[in-house]
């Protein structure tokens, strides 16, 4: 996926660098493995492959980086936070039981680290664009998934994803996470829960609850002359925190 247009690429690229050096594709030691998984090259990384770590940041430092910036809200945050993940990650492999993808283990630990940079400190109220749909193929979206609004321009579409996305940063955090996975980054809502380390019936909840909020909350993009009641997303829950 491709993150913020906030952020340059230059400046993505260097998030991981700062953790873990280069992460320009890296061959590894696996001798006789042509395109190693990651497990495989988590395996060689504990093994003391120098390059294989790096080379599993190279294939998902752009959906891990697009869910430290949508959890947190704040370039710095995302950055600070996707840091500390790569570097718990780095140093924890060996800690990996293999019960889950590598992916999900790692979106677990950024999950984590985004959260307790939301503890530490408060979120700025402004936030960036969301990213556009990319390379996601059929990944739903927000606004397709809410079906908030079909924008007839380019200044139309920036105001609404900086509606949208400010709307985003007003819900909880745990709720804002289950959204962002399941909804932007297209998650099941099995392997969210997986992610956040909770029953899928919770994530299911948070969902509903979040979609409920964003619905009242942006039901003038939908609906600007209010001539018809929004229903939330998915038969989302109009009350809850």
């Amino acid at each position: 996926m491709v993150p913020t247009s906030a952020v340059s690429a230059k400046w993505r690229y260097s998030i991981a660098s700062r953790a873990l050096g280069n992460v320009e594709r890296h061959t590894t030691r696996l001798v006789g493995v042509a395109d190693p998984t990651d497990t495989q090259l988590l395996a060689a990384h504990c093994d003391g492959d120098p390059d294989a770590f790096a080379e599993i940041v190279r294939r998902h430092k752009d959906r891990l980086w697009a869910v430290a910036m949508r959890t947190t809200g704040d370039p710095e945050e995302a950055s600070d936070a996707l840091q500390d993940a790569l570097i718990s990650a780095y140093r924890r492999a060996g800690q990996f039981r293999g019960d889950s993808a590598v992916t999900t283990w790692l979106h677990r630990i950024v999950v984590n680290a985004s959260l307790d940079r939301l503890r530490r400190r408060a979120v700025r109220p402004w936030v960036p664009l969301p990213e556009e749909s990319g390379d996601s193929g059929d990944r739903a979206t927000l606004t397709d998934r809410a079906s908030l609004v079909d924008p007839r321009d380019a200044l139309d579409a920036r105001e609404t994803a900086i509606e949208i996305t400010a709307a985003l940063q007003e819900l909880p955090p745990d709720q804002r996470t289950a959204i962002v996975l399941v909804d932007l980054e297209g998650w099941s809502v099995e392997e969210a829960a997986k992610i956040m380390d909770c029953p899928a019936g919770t994530v299911k909840s948070r969902c509903s609850r979040g979609r409920a909020k964003l619905a009242r909350r942006l039901q003038h993009l939908r609906n600007p002359d209010g001539h018809e009641t929004v229903t939330p997303a998915n038969g989302g829950e109009r009350n809850g925190a």
